[in-house]
């Protein structure tokens, strides 16, 4: 089904034929001693928000289930979000998020009230998954918590005691806490002030949030050691506007300000579908990922005119490919399967934060299950692995090492955009390296559909003497992981890197993304 238009569709802007076996690329890694940024993990964030069955069935079926679980949490997506090492957590939303009275979600669950989520499809939520379902997790993950305060339907009185709620060792928030089974105070980093200010979550004006955040960052305290990173409810996408005034009338006072970027042919039209694409389309969904470079680049640049030492953080805290519902799924809860397009988007995605680590210090994907880009999909007590997900495994050896900066010469492709009459022009190759404990990770990602790579990577002075590595491709670009079926898209091992001296050549298929580990 073709939901766009592409009548120009995709052209090669090199001398390379779009017919050729073969095409040729070159990887430069550039190390030095002055490469010493580090790749934050908390890039390699998640986001779970209310909305369909993210959370309930997703994450927690309740201590009474029969499916196998760990105090309410499955079993089956613990044990795989423990393989990504996953470093935060975001909750509970999203638009969710500005509708969420906590005191709703906390106390004995049989006297919590109903609400309806009238951002996503009507459905009723019992708030049986609230503040301490939310923090045990986090701990049974090892990972970050990030809350979503309510900015747009709360009030200031209300954050502050949530925060109070959550970290102080005494006082009326903390006896509370305590009658309700929690002794101890939890750890909280990461706070949002608001979500979406601009549209769901208040349809405000910059200069009134940015007031509304100074206020809320008052209120908000430190308690009994613990230290807010407060994060500032930033911009959609080109609204390069609300950074400035932000950052003019606020910046001094975030610690962070959110960017929100997804994948998605239109707002205000149909998407097209998650398993049915055209070519051109495929193509466009790549220049449209790519071009979070240049959307990073303008807001970062911003950010420099009034906070030149770095010391605010940019955090993209939404990301990823946004489709239609599945057909025959609830409208409003945004299941979308995930295809070897997916893992190209993430992949390519995940290689452009690397570049900005001096900004870029989290990034959440959205989400973490059973909505948009999601790392795992369930249905009763079956779980499924996503090509997404898979990516995320194979990165994990980035988190917390040192950048290692990279050149790329490859053939070049360009693809309608529809934001204006200049194509958007992407290369066929990305690659990321990164090094820690002496270990170099080098991923490599060629996204041409038909045509093979092979990749010439000059190592320079790394002194590798060792290469293994896994791949990760597909038959089809819109393979995907079923229930009840055998695996079509999964990491398998890769034989195709060859080392002599300090050249390592990668003869990469098409549409593929391989991982190498090289060792001294």
């Amino acid at each position: 089904m073709k939901m766009i238009s592409l009548a120009a569709g995709v052209l090669l802007l090199s001398g390379l034929s779009a017919s050729a076996a073969t095409d040729k690329a070159v990887v430069t890694l550039n190390d030095s001693p002055f490469a010493t940024d580090t790749i934050m993990p908390e890039i390699y964030g998640q986001f779970a928000e209310h909305l369909g069955t993210c959370i309930y069935g997703g994450l927690w079926v309740g201590p009474e289930s029969p499916i196998p679980n760990t105090n309410g949490y499955r079993n089956d997506v613990l044990n795989a979000l423990r393989e990504l090492k996953v470093p935060v957590m975001r909750w509970p939303g999203g638009c969710f998020a500005d509708e969420y009275h906590w005191m709703d979600g906390v106390g004995p669950k049989e006297n919590r009230p109903r609400m309806v989520n009238n951002n996503w499809g009507g459905t009723v939520e019992d708030n049986s998954f609230g503040t301490h379902e939310f923090f045990n997790l986090c701990e049974l993950l090892g990972c970050e918590p990030y809350l979503s305060g309510n900015v747009g339907s709360g009030t200031v009185e209300e954050l502050a005691k949530w925060v109070e709620y959550i970290t102080a060792e005494d006082g009326p928030m903390a006896t509370l806490r305590k009658q309700n089974g929690r002794e101890k105070p939890w750890h909280l980093k990461y706070l949002g002030v608001g979500n979406e200010s601009w549209g769901c979550g208040g349809d405000m004006l910059a200069p009134y949030y940015a007031d509304l955040f100074r206020r809320y960052g008052v209120y908000c305290r430190n308690y009994d050691g613990n230290k807010l990173f407060k994060i500032a409810s930033g911009a959609s996408d080109y609204d390069y506007d609300w950074t400035e005034t932000l950052m003019k009338k606020a910046g001094h006072q975030m610690h962070g300000i959110s960017l929100h970027y997804y994948t998605c042919y239109s707002w205000d039209k149909p998407k097209g579908y998650a398993l049915d694409f055209t070519t051109d389309q495929y193509y466009w969904t790549i220049g449209k990922c790519l071009e979070i470079e240049d959307v990073v680049k303008r807001h970062a640049a911003i950010m420099d005119v009034y906070d030149p030492g770095k010391r605010v953080a940019l955090l993209v805290d939404e990301w990823g490919t946004w489709w239609d519902e599945e057909p025959g799924t609830i409208k409003g809860h945004l299941y979308q399967q995930n295809t070897m397009r997916d893992a190209m988007v993430a992949a390519l995605s995940l290689n452009v934060f690397h570049k900005f680590t001096d900004r870029v210090r989290m990034t959440n994907i959205a989400q973490v299950a059973n909505v948009l880009q999601s790392m795992v999909l369930t249905k009763g007590d079956q779980m499924v692995l996503t090509p997404t997900y898979y990516v995320f495994k194979m990165y994990v050896p980035h988190q917390g090492a040192r950048v290692i900066p990279c050149h790329i010469e490859s053939k070049k492709m360009k693809a309608e955009n529809e934001r204006g009459s200049k194509p958007r022009t992407f290369q066929t190759v990305s690659a990321t390296a990164s090094e820690k404990n002496g270990v170099v990770t080098l991923s490599l990602t060629n996204v041409d559909l038909d045509n093979d790579c092979e990749v010439k990577v000059e190592l320079g002075s790394l002194g590798v003497k060792k290469v293994n590595g896994e791949i990760l491709t597909a038959k089809n670009i819109a393979d995907y992981n079923d229930f009840g079926k055998p695996e079509l898209v999964s990491p398998e091992a890769f034989s195709g890197a060859k080392l002599n001296g300090n050249i390592l050549t990668v003869k990469m298929p098409a549409k593929s993304i391989v991982n190498l580990t090289l060792t001294k």
